[in-house]
């Protein structure tokens, strides 16, 4: 089923040593679009000068990406470790710049600093103590957050996501209709076998979507949501459901993790699917 919705861009900014979080927050990003976009009739787009500036010349690199992505940006998410970025004309680094700039547009910002264990001999301590002077002049211009590992930060950041979602006035309804662009979503709802239908909702309400598939000598689980599908050892019960999970990942509704194929997340898509279902 197709449904209009309102798009808001995220900008990211981050220096060069947290790829991995970049990566998380577009997971987050897209998570929260499957789960409540539909409802909401919001898109959050997340986006970044790596994805989003195209080559340009007659100004400076972060002025080029101040007008073609940040400027257009609604909500910037900003992430540090051990490095604060190569500094700018009148800024610290690129990264400050383009939250400064952010901030000084009124626009929200959630800035979060790591706190990972790192080898020393790794890390430029130049950049680590213009990294502490900017963190301390933060702490007397509002709120930010930190965190210890990817799991906690990609669990804390979509708590986060979900607040400033639900409660800053710039995604209100009234204040929508005034920002963001019009997405027309074309997700379809493929055919699928019962068995598969009811799977794809039960993993898509687990916390971490998550499908466990175990054999043992005496039969098999099929775990999901905290629930094991797996009424019965009756091989003809056991076969439909396991070949329900294949039918999941052909459509590519899950992914397997690891070569013994006992694992599988939900994907993006699937979510969205598994939204449109009802049991």
């Amino acid at each position: 089923m197709s449904y209009i919705a309102k798009t808001f861009n995220v900008m990211i900014a981050s220096p060069g040593d947290v790829a991995s979080e970049r990566a998380i927050v577009r997971d987050v990003v897209y998570e929260w679009n499957a789960v409540h976009s539909s409802i909401r009739k919001i898109v959050l787009l997340p986006i970044g000068w790596e994805s989003h500036a195209s080559p340009e010349m007659g100004a400076t690199a972060q002025d080029i990406i101040n007008h073609q992505v940040l400027q257009k940006c609604d909500l910037l998410i900003g992430v540090f470790w051990t490095r604060i970025g190569t500094a700018t004309d009148d800024y610290s680094s690129g990264t400050v710049e383009e939250i400064e700039r952010h901030i000084d547009a009124g626009r929200p910002a959630m800035l979060y600093f790591s706190s990972q264990p790192v080898a020393l001999d790794t890390v430029d301590m130049a950049q680590v103590e213009k990294l502490k002077e900017f963190k301390a002049s933060c702490r007397t211009r509002g709120l930010y957050e930190g965190y210890d590992s990817h799991s906690d930060f990609k669990a804390t950041l979509y708590h986060h996501l979900q607040l400033k979602v639900n409660e800053h006035p710039l995604f209100r309804l009234e204040a929508s209709l005034e920002h963001g662009d019009v997405v027309e979503s074309t997700t379809e709802l493929p055919r699928l076998s019962p068995e598969a239908r009811t799977l794809l909702k039960e993993a898509s309400m687990d916390p971490q979507g998550m499908i466990m598939h175990l054999r043992f000598g005496g039969g098999a689980e099929l775990q999901a949501n905290g629930n094991n599908l797996l009424t019965s050892n009756d091989r003809r019960d056991v076969a439909k459901w396991e070949e329900s999970l294949e039918e999941l990942v052909r459509l590519e509704l899950i992914l397997a993790r690891g070569e013994a194929r006992e694992v599988y997340e939900v994907s993006n898509l699937g979510y969205q699917i598994a939204d449109m279902i009802t049991l």
